[in-house]
């Protein structure tokens, strides 16, 4: 490329978020809350916003800079200025999706030709082209972020710098050369992080303040430790005691992790209860220019602990490229070219003699210079999803930058030594990249893999991009099979970059793999849409994972992830997992006997609310979304579940007769939703969310004081209502009210969305007019309420425990299901009559504005801080964060071990060459490690130790044999004895067993013996039975622990 004219400037002008929002952004748009729904879980409103102000000037579109502009385009910028005349190479087609042989073959800029592709991915992000190098510093003008992506001459980088310096702008410079990539940040000498780290903030419930000097405050032990530091800033609300506390801020000062103090509250009454809320401080950050962190890096950030002397070395490496392509008009070593290597090798002797000289630094910095002119898609996605953060970061001022250096590599990746020239020779093909750095062998592998890749939303749309441009599965023997079962909605856009809007509802698998074989024609790709797990198995059975060369999962639940583990184990297939929770990602390739599983380590399951506390004592607003969720359930689903399945399933009165303990009330509640609360009318349906309401949130809570007043005391003397117990007030209807913490109208919002729920599962047309709802409501006749003497309500989880067992029978509860059930209309007399049950669905606003109303009103009751709709959304929906640039940079991490398990040329890899991440971008922090090797059992067999792990079993392939042949191969084989087989939950033999039985399998067929025990046929697709054994040696007549047995029958 040539070099770029660009007068040099120097300015110590502020670089702070504000100047770079503003700059040019003008009024900005409301934030598509459906579009970047997930996204705004990361960001948060406030940095999106800033976002959708910025102007972003990007250099350079090769595969680094297409992915840097795709993750920073569905991020939502304001817009985003593309610069680079080059023509599109072969080599291009290996990291950059937009680009076409035909582009090569036309001699297309690669800025033009992938504009239009980019365009298509927000509809609010303008892209702009910049075609003269000469025009870029007008583009620096107003510009927040400018990045460069390709190699250019060190004095255009440093004009470029000095230049974004002087106007306000953040400069980043990244380069990928073969499995070696660089980024560097300079965001000014004064630049304004708002959030460091992107964790919500740190809450807690008060147990008591202390009014002394300093004030001392402890937090509630039950509830977890506060998670606060010294000098950490904190807001106090609804403080008991002590109102001067609340709504007011305080530096604290930790003195262990229940406690911390305070300044002076001595002047003040000790205090009970309460809420304390971090509160996030902004921090100011100086970066050094490129041409100062060059000359003297200082420390820089690790991506391996492994490799902690890695970083000088690249670094010098880069170095010494820069200075090569000054003597050789900007080129790169060519692949191939030793003499090149060599000239790269002194460049760098040059610079740093004695980090050239140690171990096995030469070796090093050739592989460097040798794959110098690669762009490979695994590298490029990786370094695209961590410097779009930097952008983003750049754009936003949310979370920490990286300040000078950052070096990445995957050289374990590459073969020792250089490979012959004919293997690596250019092809005029878009694998050439790929054939330069590994060799044409290899890349034939990687065209003839044959992998199921288990999911298609986030990270399977970029896993599929990935293997396009690399070829998996391309080749004549090759295949990709892809399953998810979801269609596409409008909140999946922001980050599976796949699909487009004209794409909602259809089946991702299917788009997805349309969009796949349109960046290369020679994909052989297969979708499904069925979920996998054991009632898939007809399709995904022996037959189907026998072809596979491994699994790749791209989903997001644990459960699915365990079962493609187990399949894996049993199969002996790679298995390449990867997870993103926000800026947070991990990886772990699993290698068949050479690593542990997936479901080898698992986290402790998530704890669940105590009963009592949802149904009386809540604390939390987790506690009261639950509570509202619960809600939701019981009346619009479950209640018209229990009445169609009554006018519809012949025995349903016998069926419900048999469930002794919820019978009556099961009856109750289809007595009231079929005859006695039926609604007509859309008022009908008003009238009974008013009256819900007041049941809810006034007669429920008078009567839970009645039981527990205010002033009661337990046996030991302590108050009832203390520590988690908070005590509750009753609510009164006012259609104005409003909250100060959600700004919400929950009492007029409650009562629109119930009715209108209510309405819906009727058939009823509903209606939202303020207008309408005022008048009405005025007319309702609300029942004055007065506590009833007698009511159980637990205290406790113990007694909470005892009330939904069966308990006292206080009448003939057969007599009142029988009655109740001789009071409801005969099916046949309603004929057609449905009802419409509602199931949840977080992303439906109505849904989302009822659950919200109930939560906060129930909140509002015991003095819990409320939460908006969004915020409710993201709790009551376990919505897991999520953004593109996240999800790009594990699917690189991934692809770059998917090398490995293909194989690298002459090179066997030994456990410590696999690596496995986690990543938060947000720090940023990075750590590949070695996967953890899987556990081992001893046995001994004929007297020999063998050490046998969960990747292997006792592997039978001798046809469908007799019981007595299976115990006689054994007996010879592995001198063992068995004493028990099962199958599954069958007992195939035992030496307990009956003696005429045993005598009757031992001549059968083992397949004969199990479809006989079990009355079921095997599948036809089933090469296998599982059989666990339990033996004892021969010889010594001990137990010998073994693996389960794999037995071919077909």
């Amino acid at each position: 490329m040539p070099s770029i004219e660009i007068e040099r400037q120097t300015s110590t002008g502020d670089m702070s978020i504000e100047v770079s929002a503003s700059a040019g952004g003008g009024n900005v748009e409301e934030v598509d809350e459906k579009l970047y729904s997930r996204q705004l879980y990361v960001m948060g409103h406030e940095a999106q916003r800033r976002m959708m102000a910025s102007h972003v000037l990007l250099v350079g579109l090769s595969g680094l800079g297409a992915e840097i502009a795709k993750n920073v385009s569905l991020a939502g910028v304001k817009s985003l200025t593309l610069h680079d005349p080059h023509p599109a190479t072969w080599s291009d087609l290996g990291g950059n999706f937009y680009l076409t042989a035909a582009d090569v073959r036309g001699g297309v800029g690669r800025a033009a030709a992938c504009r239009g592709k980019l365009a298509e991915l927000n509809q609010y992000v303008e892209m702009r082209l910049v075609e003269a190098a000469s025009e870029l510093l007008g583009s620096i003008q107003g510009s927040s972020c400018v990045v460069v992506t390709i190699p250019l001459p060190e004095a255009d980088l440093i004009a470029i710098n000095d230049a974004c310096r002087a106007k306000g702008a953040c400069f980043i410079n990244t380069l990928a050369h073969g499995v070696f990539g660089s980024v560097f940040c300079d965001f000014g000498p004064s630049f304004t992080v708002t959030d460091r780290d992107g964790e919500n903030p740190a809450t807690s419930q008060v147990e008591s303040v202390l009014a002394s000097n300093p004030g001392v405050v402890r937090v509630l032990e039950d509830q977890g430790r506060h998670g606060l530091d010294t000098g950490d800033v904190v807001r106090f609300s609804r403080v008991k005691g002590m109102p001067e506390l609340n709504d007011t801020e305080h530096v604290v000062n930790v003195t262990g992790p229940y406690t911390f103090e305070i300044g002076d509250l001595s002047s003040y009454t000790p205090a009970t209860q309460g809420y304390i809320a971090q509160v996030k401080q902004p921090t100011q950050l100086a970066f050094r220019t490129y041409q100062e962190a060059t000359a003297a890096p200082g420390e820089m950030m690790l991506s391996d602990f492994a490799k902690f002397d890695r970083p000088p070395l690249l670094h010098l490496g880069f170095r010494a490229l820069a200075a090569y392509r000054l003597q050789h008009g900007n080129a790169l070593p060519a692949p191939g070219d030793e003499a090149a290597v060599a000239e790269v090798l002194a460049h760098a002797a040059t610079l740093d003699p004695e980090l050239v000289q140690e171990g096995d630094n030469a070796a090093l910095l050739r592989q460097v210079a040798r794959g110098a002119s690669a762009c490979l898609s695994p590298m490029c996605a990786t370094l695209g999803g961590i410097v779009g953060q930097e952008v983003l970061k750049a754009c936003s001022g949310k979370f920490t930058p990286i300040q000078g250096f950052f070096y990445f590599d995957a050289a374990e990746a590459l073969p020792d030594g250089p490979l012959p020239a004919p293997e690596i020779a250019p092809r005029n093909s878009r694998y050439d990249s790929q054939i330069a750095v590994f060799g044409a062998p290899a890349q034939e592998a990687l065209l003839n893999l044959n992998y199921f890749l288990v999911g298609a939303g986030a990270i399977g749309c970029e896993m599929l991009k990935n293997w396009a441009l690399m070829g998996v599965g391309c080749g004549a023997a090759g295949k990709i099979h892809i399953t998810d079962m979801d269609r596409i909605e409008k909140s999946n856009l922001s980050r599976q970059f796949l699909f487009r809007n004209t794409d909602i509802n259809e089946f991702k698998a299917s788009t997805g793999a349309k969009a796949a074989r349109a960046m290369n024609p020679d994909l052989n790709i297969v979708d499904y849409q069925e979920k996998v797990g054991g009632e898939t198995e007809g399709l995904f059975g022996d037959q189907f994972y026998d072809t596979l060369s491994g699994v790749c999962t791209a989903l997001d639940n644990v459960e699915a992830r365990l079962y493609m583990d187990q399949r894996c184990v049993f199969y002996r297939l790679p298995m390449l997992e990867s997870g993103t929770l926000g800026t947070k990602g991990n990886t772990q390739v699993v290698v068949p006997h050479l690593t542990e599983n997936y479901g080898a380590t698992r986290d402790p399951p998530e704890k669940s609310i105590p009963v009592c506390t949802l149904k009386n004592f809540p604390n939390q607003i987790q506690h009261t979304l639950q509570w509202a969720r619960d809600y939701f359930e019981g009346v619009f689903k479950q209640n018209a579940d229990d009445v169609n399945q009554y006018l519809t399933a012949p025995d349903f009165g016998a069926a419900l007769a048999a469930q002794q303990n919820t019978k009556v009330e099961t009856a109750r509640s289809i007595r009231r939703t079929l005859v006695e609360d039926r609604p007509t009318t859309f008022e009908q349906c008003v009238t009974w969310a008013r009256l819900r309401f007041e049941e809810l949130f006034h007669n429920q809570i008078r009567q839970l004081l009645h039981n527990f007043p205010p002033d009661q005391r337990t046996s030991s003397g302590a108050l009832f209502w203390s520590g988690s117990k908070r005590c509750p007030q009753a609510l009164d209807f006012d259609v104005d009210a409003t909250c100060a913490d959600a700004a919400m109208r929950n009492h007029f919002d409650f009562i629109v969305a119930a009715s209108n729920l209510r309405a819906d599962v009727y058939g009823i047309k509903g209606r939202t007019d303020e207008e309408f709802f005022r008048e009405y409501l005025g007319a309702v006749m609300v029942p004055e309420f007065s506590p009833v003497a007698g009511v159980k309500i637990a205290a406790n989880e113990a007694e909470a425990k005892e009330q939904e067992g069966p308990g006292e029978v206080e009448m003939d509860v057969d007599s009142e299901f029988e009655a109740i059930l001789a009071e409801l209309p005969p099916p046949n007399s309603l004929a057609g009559f449905r009802l419409e049950p509602i199931e949840f669905d977080k992303d439906i606003d109505d849904h989302m504005l009822f659950v919200t109303a109930c939560s906060n009103l129930r909140a509002l009751c015991y003095s819990i801080p409320t939460e908006d709709t969004h915020r409710s959304r993201a709790i009551a929906g376990k919505i897991i964060p999520a953004i593109a640039t996240t999800t790009a940079m594990v699917t690189g991490l991934v692809c770059l071990e998917l090398y490995k398990t293909a194989g690298t040329a002459r090179k066997v890899l030994t456990r410590e060459a696999y690596k496995s991440a986690f990543c938060n971008l947000a720090i940023p922090f990075m750590t590949l490690s070695e996967p953890t090797p899987p556990a081992q059992t001893t046995a001994l067999i004929k007297g020999k130790k063998w050490e046998w792990t969960a990747w292997d079993s006792l592997d039978m392939n001798q046809g469908d044999i007799t019981l007595k042949e299976f115990m006689d191969y054994f007996a010879t084989e592995y001198n063992l004895e068995v004493s028990m087989l099962s199958q599954g939950v069958s007992i195939v033999y035992s030496f307990f067993a009956n003696k005429a039985k045993v005598a009757e399998r031992m001549g059968m067929p083992m397949s004969q013996i199990v479809t006989s025990i079990t009355k079921k046929e095997f599948p036809e697709n089933q090469l296998f039975i599982i059989f666990e054994m339990i033996a004892n040696d021969l010889t010594t007549e001990e137990e010998v622990d073994i693996p389960y047995i794999k037995y071919r029958f077909r």
